[in-house]
């Protein structure tokens, strides 16, 4: 790698973690300041950190993948994650939320079912949820980004014991980043995360307007249309899915088949439906939730809500489909070679298009917009999950009573645990692709049915909410183990055919 790319992959790092620290010292007065800013930060500096927390490199990659296979109509993928949610939180749900005034949502919960058992139960069902969800989100960062930045920087950073591969160099690269970017979340707070967040995002936004422009001025239609065909920039489809790529690419149609989506008229049926209801169910208890309850007001909430949409899908499909474009007319012909191509390695497609087709300078401030969205987004995660821990368990039921600053050292060591959790459980993933399927249909698909019930059933109580929760958590977590040890499992049995499920 040039020295100007690293040059300016050093100077962003510094920068991100000189700022976070810096800002730390505001998050010091309580837990009201390190999880929400003391309530104090503006409504557009919030949406721009909201957007930037979804601006991840794990979910870029996979959706650059899905475009490179199934060509434009992979857009109606982007219902596995519910992209009408941020319309429905600002119109409906944010000023509501925001109402209420506590800190997560776990406490909000209790506005909806009271303070009696079984509202207590949902109260806690809702704050294991956040924590699960922040440990399988971690997971997918820390899957994502080693398998990145191993392809891009030329260091090999294995850890060997005699023979024995103790790390691999991706595993490495990844505790690296992932260390950087908790030291300065678990300092700062929410205020760090705010600040370092809107950074990134600008770099992001200059990251992918470079991509797509250097796309666009370098490659021609003549050479984009000797790849694909007429099928894949079909944005209509049918029930079945119809040949999308032309003979000499049959190993894409092969690819296509085995990925279990070729009635796709029916998936994307059950896709629209789940992300309706998903939509109507409302924010996670993540850091979404946690920028509406961070806002100054009412109204500010619902300027939040709407402004993250706005900021997110712009820029980050610049940089998808600038990948995608050299994608196609530089790698097609050598991953169709490959008859035992898997989706894994459509996953690879931006860190071999970053390392071998950009030109100095462009490719530093790629990578650096890149490593941008990673540490946004893992941030988010580091900075929101913890507060459930601290706020609704430790604090509630164990220490009711004490000082600002134990609580926030509880909140800072509950940090480090949560994190490791998830690069432990991300140890064990096979792909970005089985993390994604796992917390979007497994996990989410739990949540779905209990919250969007509690919106609009005056006589759902909250033993049903807790126990609705409770069931998704537990087939969830038995589909990830399942899903994990297939390659174990016996073709045919009834727990191999249960692994395949995804919802």
């Amino acid at each position: 790698m040039d020295i100007i790319d690293v040059s300016i992959i050093v100077a962003y790092i510094v920068l991100s973690v000189g700022i976070g620290i810096w800002i730390s010292r505001k998050a010091s007065k309580g837990l009201d300041d390190y999880f929400l800013g003391g309530k104090t930060i503006k409504w557009y500096f919030l949406g721009l950190s909201n957007g930037s927390g979804m601006f991840d490199v794990s979910g870029t990659s996979w959706m650059i993948g899905v475009l490179f296979l199934y060509g434009v109509k992979s857009f109606m993928f982007m219902w596995l994650w519910p992209i009408w949610n941020q319309i429905f939180v600002m119109m409906f749900l944010a000023v509501w939320i925001r109402r209420s005034k506590v800190m997560t949502g776990s406490e909000w919960i209790l506005t909806r079912f009271g303070n009696d058992k079984a509202g207590k139960a949902s109260h806690i069902i809702v704050a294991i949820f956040a924590i699960i969800s922040t440990i399988g989100f971690i997971a997918y960062f820390f899957e994502g980004i080693g398998k990145f930045i191993t392809i891009i920087l030329p260091w090999d950073l294995a850890l060997h014991y005699g023979d024995l591969v103790v790390l691999t160099s991706e595993r490495s690269y990844a505790l690296i980043i992932i260390f950087l970017t908790t030291i300065y979340t678990v300092k700062g707070g929410m205020f760090s995360v705010v600040a370092t967040e809107v950074v990134q995002y600008l770099i992001m936004i200059v990251a992918s307007v470079l991509i797509a422009g250097y796309a666009f001025i370098n490659y021609t239609d003549i050479q984009i249309n000797s790849v694909i065909t007429e099928e894949w920039k079909n944005v209509f489809f049918g029930w079945q899915f119809e040949t999308q790529w032309s003979e000499k690419f049959q190993t894409f149609n092969a690819l296509i088949d085995s990925e279990g989506y070729k009635m796709f008229g029916a998936f994307i049926g059950m896709t629209l439906f789940k992300g309706f209801f998903a939509s109507v169910a409302g924010p996670t208890p993540s850091y979404d939730l946690q920028r509406i309850l961070s806002t100054k007001s009412v109204k500010e909430a619902a300027y939040m809500s709407g402004f993250t949409n706005l900021i997110l899908f712009i820029p980050r499909y610049l940089l998808i489909t600038g990948i995608v474009v050299i994608a196609l007319i530089n790698l097609a012909p050598e991953l169709n070679a490959n008859t035992g191509l898997t989706g894994a390695d459509l996953e690879l497609l931006m860190p071999k298009v970053v390392n071998l087709y950009l030109p100095v300078g462009i490719k530093g401030l790629l990578l650096a917009g890149l490593l941008a969205a990673f540490m946004s987004g893992f941030s988010a995660f580091v900075n929101a999950g913890p507060a459930y821990i601290v706020n609704d368990i430790y604090k509630k039921y164990f220490k009711p009573v004490a000082t600002n600053a134990h609580y926030i050292k509880v909140s800072q060591i509950s940090s480090f645990i949560v994190v490791g959790l998830g690069v432990f459980m991300g140890f064990f993933a096979d792909s970005i692709n089985s993390l994604t399927l796992w917390i979007t249909s497994a996990l989410y698909g739990g949540y779905v049915a209990a919250n969007f019930l509690k919106w609009i059933w005056w006589r759902f109580n909250g033993w049903g909410y807790f126990w609705g929760m409770f069931a998704g958590l537990i087939v969830a977590s038995l589909q990830f183990a399942l899903g994990q040890a297939k390659g174990s499992l016996a073709e045919g049995s009834f727990l191999y055919e249960l692994a395949q499920v995804q919802a």
